[in-house]
């Protein structure tokens, strides 16, 4: 069974190709799904993989570049004529709302869930999204327009407990909850019992980084810092760093550095150029400097345990 599932609906840059379409991923933890950006041609790959959506009622929009966020009036129709009830709660920044709501209002007037925009400052550092497991907050990036990357985090989970050991002492029923939250147990003759006879320490939280356009920025690395999966964009290769600084951009190598500089457990890259036809120099130049990193590919699904 595995803690998180991403699920790759789009992974090429600006323009579409017969092998690319523009960014969107599904990212499934805690028994939860999120929509990040929203490309044109997402709801076609969601559709063509049978993925279920039941569980999908949040999506974060990196910035409002037309190939991060063309396929959200699409999609909320077709959730409308599909009688989805859940409401949508979108994440944005907040003129995604100013130009969504006229489109919404002339296309999808009787929509039966309600669309509700949070407004965020790319610019900045927030926890944006916070209940019992997940908590989400932006990582802003360097890039033409207000851009920000996500984190997403899970919450620690209670400590496992020792159920042999319980029975042993016969602790009673109301006491696990404590006791999994970290207390120690007093048997009846006066013995303390520690917590790390009673329990097994819970895996480490899960940690997943979005870093979508974004010039190289090593300043987002404490941010990201020993994360288990980073996505980066990786929209140029070396030889075209003219083009990486002018559109304020990262070449694959520079998605690398990042990645090294974070020691995170796994690198992912995307957001392809489409004059690269070859997209394995990506992948050869981001081994250069980061071994443990994967190309990001249409409809590719990543299990982490």
């Amino acid at each position: 069974m595995y803690r998180a599932r991403l699920t790759i609906l789009g992974c090429g840059s600006a323009v579409p190709t017969i092998t690319n379409n523009p960014s969107g991923q599904v990212l499934e933890m805690c028994n939860k799904q999120f929509l990040i950006d929203c490309g044109e041609g997402v709801q076609n790959t969601m559709r063509q993989m049978a993925l279920r959506t039941a569980r999908l009622y949040t999506i974060f929009i990196s910035h409002l570049h037309g190939d991060h966020c063309f396929g959200l009036p699409g999609l909320i129709s077709t959730w409308g004529m599909m009688n989805r009830t859940q409401d949508l709660h979108i994440f944005a920044h907040k003129d995604l709302e100013t130009l969504m709501r006229p489109i919404l209002d002339y296309h999808c007037a009787h929509l039966p869930f309600e669309v509700i925009f949070h407004h965020i400052d790319p610019r900045r550092k927030n926890i944006i999204f916070d209940d019992r497991t997940v908590q989400v907050s932006t990582i802003p990036l360097r890039h033409s327009v207000p851009t920000c990357g996500f984190l997403f985090e899970e919450k620690a989970r209670n400590r496992h407990i020792i159920k042999a050991k319980i029975d042993e002492l016969h602790i009673p029923y109301a006491a696990i909850p404590d006791i999994q939250q970290g207390a120690d147990w007093t048997t009846e003759d006066g013995r303390l019992i520690p917590n790390a006879e009673l329990t097994l320490p819970p895996k480490q939280p899960f940690r997943y980084a979005y870093c979508s356009d974004t010039g190289y920025k090593p300043a987002i690395v404490p941010q990201i810092q020993g994360v288990d999966v980073l996505f980066h964009e990786s929209t140029y290769l070396e030889e075209q760093r003219d083009a990486a600084d002018r559109y304020q951009h990262s070449t694959a190598k520079q998605a690398a550095k990042i990645a090294a500089k974070a020691d995170v457990g796994q690198l992912i890259i995307g957001h392809f150029s489409a004059r690269v036809l070859d997209q394995q120099r990506f992948l050869a130049e981001a081994k250069e400097v980061f071994p443990n990193v994967t190309l990001a590919e249409d409809r590719k699904v990543f299990d982490f345990e």
